[in-house]
C-alpha cells in the first residue's frame, strides 16, 4: 500500500494540454499532482520562488533549456529536469544508439515528447532522487547543527562542561578544568572520570549510572555526588550527562554544576546595572554595543535589516562656556529623553537609544527602508533643534550632526559600522564648515574604491544583482584555422562618480578575505554560459576558456555543476575549459589531480593558466594532465631575445611531448606575431590579433 505522496510538478511548455495529460498519467503514482504551467522568463522568476519537485523544459516564449537552466542554478535551487524534443531540436539531445545524452539523478536529456511512458518515468524517478538528496542534507544538517550547539556550550557556557569516550576525558572547557584544579587541557586528556569522584559508594554508583546511560536508557541523566579536586578537598556538584559528537565521533557530554544560583542573580543585576548610563537612565555605551551585536548577527543571517543612527550634539563649547558642565549635563539628559519618546511613538517595530559618549547618541531602528530612515533622521533633528532647554531659568538650545549606517545582510562588522558613522560625522563637518545640523547617509558604493568593507559589500550586490560585466577575446586556433574559442574576463563596474572598473587583480583579494570566490566563479560560469549557449546555435563548435579560483578547484560540487551547464549548451567535450593559476594547482596537488580526473569525466576541459611560472611545471602538467596551458607574461615579453626565444620553444616543444596543447597570449604586436607561429604553440591570442568584446563575435572561416 503506497503511502500518501504529493508532486509538485513545473512544466515550461507551450502546450498546456500536454501538461495537463501528463498530470493525468502521473495520477497513477501520486496522490496529488500540483501543476505549475508557464512558457515565458518572467513568470519562471516568479513561480521559482515556490518549492517543486521536478522541472519539464519543451518550449518557451523568451528562454532555451539552457537559460532555464541557468536561472535555476543562479537561484541556489535543487531542481531536476527533463528536456523534451520540440520542433527546435536541442542540438546533441540523443547519443549514437538513440538514447538520451543526458542522464543521471538531476536531468534528463532530452525525450521525445510523444514518449509519454518514458516522461512520466524520467519525473517520477527524478523526484525519487531529490528527495533522497534532500532527506540526506536534512540528516547531515541534523548532526551539524547538533555538534555546532555542543561547542557553542563548550565555549560559552560558565558551567564546567567536558567529553567521555567510554569513561575517559577526551576534551573539557576551562571551568571544567579550573573547578578540578587543572592547569591545561593535556592534564586531563586520558583521565577517567570516576578518578574525580570521591568515596567508593559514589565510584560505584557512578558507574552503574554511567551503564545505564550508554546502554540507552534516558531516565535519568543527572547524579549528585562528592567531587575531588587535584588536591584532594572536595566539593558537593550535580552531574548531567548528554549524547554529543567531537568531530563526527559519537562521545558523552557531561556537565558539572555547583549550587551557586544566588551569586548568577547577583551578576546577572550587576551586568543589567553596568549597561545603563546614571545621567538619563538609557543605555550607555555597553549596552548598545552588545544591542549593536545582537542586531548584526540578525541581520548577517537574513532575519532583518536596520539602521544605525549616530546623533553627535553640535554645539557643546559654547553650551559649556554659558553653563558650565551642569549645562551640558541638563541638555544631554532632555535630549535623551526626548528621543526615546520619539522612538517610542514614532517607531512601530523595535527600536534602541543610546547614549553613546558626553554629548553623542546611537539609535537603532530595525526593518527601515532607505527612505524611512532618512525621514527619521530629519525628524530627530527638527526634534532636537525645536528644544528649548531650561537650566537654571535660563535657556539654551541645541542642532545635531547625525550619521546614518544601515545594516544588511552584507554589511561588515560592527566596529566597521561605527567606523562608517563617525566618517559621515566628519563628512558633515566638513560640507557644513563644522556647523553641522543636518544628516547624512553612508553609501558603501561610493567608497569600493577606497574601503575593503565598501568593496566587499559592493561584491555581493554585483553577485545578487547581476552587476559585473564579462568580456571575450577570441583565441585562434592554428590546427583549424579559426577563431571560435573565447577566454572570458570579468570586470566590476562601480557606482562612483569616475565610473571606475576594478579587475580581478583589485578586487579578488578582498573576495577572498570574504569568502566570495566561490560565488564569484559560480556567477561566472552560468552568465558565460548562457552567452556561448545563443553563439552555439549558428556557431554550434563555439566554446569558452574560464578562469576560476582555487577555491572552485577544491569545491567538490564543481563537476556537478560543470556537467549540468555543458550538457545544457550542448554537452559536447571542449564546449567549455576551465583554467585554473599554475600555483594554485601546485599548492593543492593532490586535490588538483582528482578534480581535473572527475572534470575529464563530465566532458570538461582543462587548462593550467601562467604555465612556466615553476621549474617544474612540465611535470606538473604531465601529473595533473590538462587539455592546454597558457604561457606566463615573461615568455611573450622576451621572444625578441634569441636565447629566450629558444627557451619558449623548449617549454612548447617539451609541453607537447606529453600531449598537452599551448596557447601563447599577449601577442600584441607584429614583430611577436610573426614570431609566435614559430614556436609549436596551437592556440595565439592578444590584442593585435582582436580585443576583448562585450560581445561574443565569430569571425568567419577563411
Amino acid at each position: 500500500m503506497r503511502t500518501q505522496s504529493i508532486l509538485n510538478l513545473l512544466v515550461i511548455d507551450d502546450d498546456q494540454l500536454y501538461a495537463e495529460r501528463i498530470v493525468d498519467l502521473l495520477g497513477s503514482y501520486y496522490d496529488s499532482v500540483n501543476l505549475g504551467f508557464l512558457d515565458d522568463k518572467e513568470e519562471l522568476l516568479k513561480a521559482l520562488r515556490q518549492p517543486w519537485d521536478t522541472l519539464v523544459f519543451g518550449q518557451a516564449y523568451d528562454m532555451n533549456f539552457t537559460e532555464v537552466v541557468g536561472i535555476v542554478q543562479e537561484q541556489g535551487i535543487d531542481l531536476p529536469s527533463v528536456c523534451l524534443i520540440n520542433k527546435d531540436t536541442i542540438v546533441n539531445a540523443h547519443n549514437e544508439a538513440g538514447l538520451p545524452s543526458i542522464l543521471n539523478g538531476t536531468m534528463v536529456k532530452a525525450l521525445s515528447a510523444d514518449q509519454e511512458m518514458a516522461v512520466v518515468m524520467a519525473i517520477c524517478l527524478l523526484h525519487d532522487n531529490l528527495r533522497s538528496r534532500q532527506q540526506l542534507k536534512t540528516l547531515q544538517h541534523v548532526i551539524s547543527e547538533a555538534e555546532q550547539r555542543a561547542n557553542v556550550l563548550i565555549k560559552n557556557s560558565k558551567s564546567a562542561v567536558a567529553y567521555i569516550d567510554q569513561g575517559i576525558h577526551i576534551f573539557a572547557n576551562d571551568p571544567y578544568l579550573q573547578l578540578f584544579g587543572f592547569e591545561s587541557m593535556n592534564d586531563i586528556i586520558g583521565i577517567p572520570v570516576i578518578d574525580l569522584i570521591a568515596g567508593g559508594d559514589n565510584i560505584k554508583a557512578f558507574k552503574q549510572f554511567l551503564r545505564q546511560f550508554d546502554k540507552g536508557n534516558r531516565k535519568d541523566v543527572e547524579f549528585n555526588f562528592e567531587s575531588k579536586r587535584t588536591d584532594g578537598s572536595t566539593f558537593e556538584a550535580k552531574l548531567q550527562l548528554a549524547v554529543a559528537t567531537l568531530d563526527g565521533e559519537p562521545v558523552t557530554q557531561i556537565i558539572i554544576q555547583q549550587n551557586n544560583a544566588n551569586s548568577a542573580d547577583v551578576a546577572k543585576r550587576l551586568a543589567a546595572a553596568e549597561r545603563k548610563d546614571s545621567l538619563t537612565g538609557i543605555d550607555n555605551r555597553l549596552g548598545f554595543e552588545l544591542q549593536l551585536t545582537k542586531v548584526y548577527e540578525q541581520a548577517k543571517q537574513g532575519a532583518l535589516t536596520a539602521g544605525l543612527f549616530y546623533i553627535q550634539l553640535d554645539n557643546v563649547g559654547k553650551i559649556r562656556s554659558s553653563l558650565g558642565l551642569q549645562g551640558v549635563d541638563t541638555t544631554v539628559q532632555q535630549v535623551a529623553y526626548a528621543l526615546d519618546e520619539l522612538m517610542t511613538n514614532e517607531i512601530e517595530g523595535n527600536s534602541h537609544v543610546s547614549r553613546f559618549s558626553d554629548t553623542a547618541f546611537t539609535i537603532l531602528v530595525e526593518n527601515q527602508n532607505t527612505a524611512a530612515l532618512e525621514k527619521l533622521a530629519k525628524k530627530i533633528g527638527s526634534t532636537i533643534s525645536d528644544m528649548l532647554i531650561e537650566v537654571d531659568k535660563r535657556t539654551t538650545s541645541t542642532t545635531a550632526s547625525i550619521a546614518i549606517v544601515k545594516i544588511e545582510k552584507n554589511t561588515p562588522e560592527p566596529r566597521v559600522l561605527l567606523e562608517r558613522a563617525l566618517d559621515a560625522i566628519n563628512q558633515i563637518m566638513i560640507e557644513t564648515s563644522n556647523h553641522g545640523d543636518t544628516y547624512h547617509l553612508y553609501d558603501a558604493s561610493e567608497h569600493a574604491n577606497s574601503d575593503d568593507h565598501a568593496l566587499a559589500e559592493s561584491l555581493v550586490d554585483a553577485i545578487a544583482n547581476n552587476r559585473f560585466e564579462l568580456s571575450f577575446q577570441p583565441i585562434y586556433d592554428i590546427n583549424h584555422d579559426r577563431s571560435d574559442f573565447f577566454e572570458v574576463y570579468l570586470r566590476l563596474p562601480l557606482a562612483d562618480a569616475n565610473n571606475t572598473v576594478l579587475t580581478p587583480d583589485q578586487f579578488m583579494a578582498v573576495a577572498k578575505a570574504h569568502k566570495l570566490l566561490e560565488k564569484i566563479d559560480r556567477w561566472i560560469l552560468i552568465n558565460a554560459c548562457k552567452k556561448i549557449n545563443d553563439v552555439r546555435k549558428s556557431h554550434p563548435d563555439a566554446r569558452l576558456l574560464v578562469q576560476l579560483t582555487n577555491a572552485s578547484l577544491i569545491d567538490k560540487k564543481l563537476p556537478s555543476v560543470a556537467s549540468q551547464l555543458i550538457n545544457a549548451v550542448g554537452g559536447k567535450a571542449g564546449a567549455l575549459t576551465l583554467q585554473f593559476n599554475e600555483k594554485d594547482i601546485a599548492d593543492h596537488l593532490t586535490v588538483a589531480k582528482s578534480q581535473f580526473k572527475t572534470l575529464n569525466q563530465v566532458n570538461c576541459q582543462l587548462g593550467i593558466n601562467n604555465f612556466g611560472s615553476s621549474a617544474k611545471s612540465v611535470e606538473l602538467a604531465n601529473f595533473v594532465q590538462p587539455d592546454m596551458v597558457r604561457l606566463a607574461r615573461n615568455y611573450v615579453d622576451s621572444l625578441d631575445n634569441p636565447e629566450n626565444l629558444e627557451t619558449v620553444k623548449s617549454l612548447i616543444m617539451r609541453t607537447n611531448e606529453i600531449s598537452v596543447d599551448v596557447l601563447m597570449p599577449y601577442i600584441e604586436d607584429a614583430a611577436t606575431m610573426s614570431v609566435a607561429w614559430s614556436v609549436g604553440a596551437r592556440y595565439l591570442q592578444g590584442y593585435y590579433l582582436e580585443a576583448p568584446s562585450n560581445t561574443i563575435k565569430v569571425a568567419s572561416e577563411s
